[in-house]
């Protein structure tokens, strides 16, 4: 494939390799093998493998190096681990093809490292995941969807760049066609000026978050007099936090440093965070690997590179707990002591939304944008569209936001890719009887519907949990970042919440959402994990200590061959649930209690599944394969992770309580 190098001119030749990823794995492998494996076009027409994960394109282990052996590793976690450590390097493919919702899951930008280190150019794909696609568009790889491109390449035709971005505004093209965003910015300094200019709107009403947008705007963009931000266009944004974890700070410390100069430091380093949240736990795991003593000392290597980075920049290091593990997992940090209402907040993990429950309009980035942040406070954003849900009635006892984010991931108007790069604006009624614990959850797991972010309008409910803390300086909370009346959504969904039922996502991926009444099988459990930043709140331990409470009523605890663990996000969440006796409850009924870390989410630490055989059920938010461990993971609510450690089985509180009662 040749990419010439004068602007407007550049073109597309196919020379190498197309790696096809087929839903049958067994394909993947005797490409990669150099087996008599069907043509390229053949291959495109067979199911081709969706929803597939950036912990499916590099292993959560692999992200300890961000380095060209990060080639390595790539596809290394591909479901059916069929990919072994190497084989794509080795098979060097220009192009890689494969379904719909390419890179859902984790920010993480080694994975688009990976794909390009090990020799892409192009990738193929029935549609994108935003951060995926950005992280691509960042470092110079493109991106397409139209399927027609891919057979004129594989004839031998040469092909215009411009044919491949078609779909783009003309700020994401100038970045592909200057090689990515570090390129676009350099040719953004010299005399000719910026190489592409937004569009703007005439005035309408504005929904949140395009009010939020429009406030924060960067002089850079040139909005001109009485004009809005339009869904689509992309706007440079001034974002008020910046935060990065040690999985990424050294990457993006790297990048910062090659591209401003040794001496640069980032601007504002007030509002710069750094956690030490994801592998703070992550030596129970690894040391049972054979080669946990150099994984160790590699994550040994991000913690001490990122506090000195943190250091020398002036930041605010988040680092070890008191009692272990860390201070706090960076998204219960955000929301308990940072975020306000109408604030833009970047961070490099896929979870940031979580800071939409405080009216923050926050959402995941990768090392490049990061880097690129910490140097001008900017963010490159396409103004999402909005899809309204509108939440009537409360929700019936026992059932808790998680169940609702489950089960509008199955609703007809969100599953699929109609959620793809949109935000999720709750509203309604219903949100006020909701906690701002439960408005997390809620804003948590947009991302594992495909959306971009999520967003709860600010409430009475929110300035009262804002109330007992200090007010960062020019903030103003009496201002109300609230939609106009006549803005423009995408969708409208309503949910009603006194329907919505205990529910569950069957192992390999979030969106594999059902009633649990609906499973009649038996599911015998092996572990039982209640924490990350989706169960490890405040209002979680309530969920949590309110069954348990109710089993040690009937004499009942965690049975033989059950591991059960409850994770706490914070210490302040710690300190709640010590002074409600939750502590001395959970170890009553046989739990374990863990300190704050990112822990078994990230297979960093106890709660990870150790064979392929073992079943988890778990309060988390994703459940991709691979990601916490070769296990099979259920995904619950708090209420059911409780009662299924009890019943030690996959049960609803109803029937574990029934259960005990008969056993007594």
């Amino acid at each position: 494939m040749r990419r010439q190098t004068e602007p407007g001119t550049k073109s597309f030749r196919l020379h190498g390799e197309v790696l096809v990823l087929t839903e049958d794995t067994e394909l993947v492998a005797a490409q990669l093998a150099g087996d008599s494996a069907p043509s390229v076009p053949e291959l495109v027409r067979k199911p081709l493998c969706d929803n597939i994960s950036t912990d499916e394109i590099i292993p959560g282990w692999c992200c300890y190096w961000y380095d060209e052996q990060l080639r390595d590793f790539a596809y290394l976690g591909l479901r059916g681990r069929k990919v072994t450590r190497g084989a794509v390097s080795a098979f060097g493919p220009q192009v890689i093809v494969s379904g719909a919702a390419k890179g859902c899951g984790s920010s993480r930008e080694h994975a688009a490292l990976a794909e390009k280190y090990a020799g892409v150019e192009l990738v193929f794909a029935r549609s994108f995941e935003r951060i995926y696609e950005q992280n691509c568009r960042n470092i110079g790889i493109v991106t397409c969807t139209d399927f027609a491109l891919l057979d004129a390449l594989v004839a031998c035709e040469e092909l215009p760049l411009e044919l491949f971005t078609a779909g783009a505004n003309d700020i994401e093209r100038a970045i592909i066609d200057l090689g990515g965003l570090f390129g676009f910015n350099r040719a953004s300094t010299t005399a000719s000026g910026t190489p592409a200019v937004s569009r703007f709107a005439p005035p309408r009403p504005l929904n949140a978050v395009e009010k939020v947008l429009q406030s924060r705007l960067s002089p850079r963009n040139g909005p001109p007099p009485n004009s809005v931000v339009a869904v689509g266009e992309s706007y440079f944004v001034q974002a008020d936090i910046r935060f990065s974890h040690e999985y990424v700070t050294p990457m993006a410390a790297e990048m910062f440093s090659l591209e401003f100069g040794a001496a640069a430091s980032p601007v504002q380093p007030e509002t710069c965070y750094y956690f030490q949240d994801h592998l703070s736990l992550a030596e129970s795991v690894l040391s049972k690997r054979v080669d946990g003593t150099d994984l160790i000392g590699r994550v040994n290597t991000l913690r001490k590179r990122q506090k000195e980075f943190a250091t020398s920049s002036q930041g605010n290091f988040i680092g070890p707990g008191q009692s272990g593990g860390s201070r706090a997992i960076c998204h219960n940090y955000i929301v308990e002591h940072v975020a306000e209402p109408g604030d833009v907040i970047i961070g490099t993990d896929s979870h940031t939304c979580t800071a939409g429950a405080i009216g923050a309009f926050a959402f995941g980035v990768g090392a490049t944008d990061m880097a690129n942040a910490w140097y001008n406070r900017e963010i490159l954003v396409k103004v999402p569209a909005a899809i309204r849900i509108e939440l009537r009635q409360q929700l019936r006892p026992g059932v808790c936001a998680k169940d609702v984010v489950l089960t509008l991931l199955a609703h007809p108007q969100i599953r699929g890719s109609r959620t793809l790069g949109k935000v999720l604006l709750f509203g309604g009624e219903g949100v006020a009887g909701l906690t701002v614990d439960e408005r997390a959850t809620l804003c948590n797991m947009a991302v594992e519907a495909g959306a971009m972010t999520a967003l709860v309008e600010p409430d009475v409910r929110t300035h009262e949990y804002l109330a007992g803390r200090p007010q960062r300086r020019g903030i103003d909370r009496s201002e109300l970042v609230v939609s106009d009346v006549g803005a423009s959504y995408a969708a409208v969904v309503e949910l009603a919440l006194d329907a919505v039922e205990p529910m569950v996502a069957l192992p390999g991926d979030p969106r594999n959402s059902v009633p649990l009444s609906s499973i009649h099988d038996a599911v015998a459990v092996d572990k039982v994990y209640g924490g990350s930043c989706t169960g490890g709140k405040a209002h979680d331990m309530d969920m949590y200590a309110s069954v348990f409470a109710r089993a040690r009523e009937h004499g009942a605890s965690v049975p033989t061959g059950v591991q059960a663990f409850i994770q706490v996000g914070s210490e302040d969440v710690l300190r709640y649930a010590t002074a409600r006796g939750y502590l001395e409850l959970f170890a009553a009924v046989g739990v374990t209690v863990l300190p704050p870390s990112c822990g078994a989410c990230i297979n960093a630490g106890p709660g990870v599944s150790e064979s392929a055989a073992e079943v988890t059920v778990s309060a988390q938010n994703r459940n991709f394969p691979g990601r916490s461990g070769p296990g099979q993971v259920y995904l619950a609510s708090p209420y059911v992770v409780a009662a299924t450690a009890i019943a030690g089985r996959l049960s609803s509180v109803e029937a574990m309580l029934a259960e005990a009662s008969g056993n007594r």
